[in-house]
């Protein structure tokens, strides 16, 4: 401790040395054109700092406006792989062979009885459980709100096509459609 304290001590009779003799050193006035160019320079110097970082905040925000319109408009305005999805008919994928259980949801404002739901399916799709059959129609009732019916089915060919799923109460139908495809 006594040493850190003895060097401060030298170094600050160090710099009061150095300030006695630089008071003795003669220094020219400086001119009225010193002032104004050092003026200069500073503004200058700061409105070119200043320009560069307006410029980079421009290009900045540029980038960002551009990279935000391509992914909205990329987004909205893609053209549709085919014309169901155009029609918005949602869609699976599906592996020769292997089974995957799609959900159908099916939504009622009043509970039903006695509905009568018919399962169409294309060539090349079958449901779990009832092999080589295209049509499936069977009674159900529905409760209040949403209904969940899991359909377990199997591609046995690379055709694909439209699953249809038609539900009639009474003299009230409606017909849903899911487009399957095969990889």
């Amino acid at each position: 401790m006594k040493d850190k304290n003895a060097q401060i001590e030298a170094a600050d009779h160090e710099g009061r040395e150095i300030l006695a003799l630089l008071k003795d050193y003669p220094m020219p006035d400086a001119t009225a054109a010193f002032y104004d160019q050092a003026l200069a320079r500073a503004t200058y110097e700061s409105s070119r700092r200043q320009r560069k970082r307006w410029i980079l905040t421009g290009f900045g925000s540029a980038m960002a406006a551009g990279l935000a319109l391509w992914f909205v408009g990329g987004f909205f305005f893609a053209a549709p792989d085919t014309p169901e999805a155009a029609a918005g008919i949602p869609g699976i994928t599906m592996t020769l062979e292997e089974p995957r259980t799609v959900n159908l949801v099916f939504a009622s404002a009043t509970a039903l009885d006695s509905a009568l739901l018919t399962l169409t399916l294309p060539d090349g799709i079958e449901l779990a459980g009832f092999p080589g059959q295209r049509e499936i129609a069977w009674q159900t009732s529905l409760n209040e709100g949403k209904n969940l019916l899991p359909l377990k089915l199997v591609a046995v060919s690379p055709a694909g096509g439209e699953v249809l799923a038609r539900l009639e109460h009474k003299d009230r139908g409606r017909t849903f459609r899911l487009r399957v495809e095969v990889s």
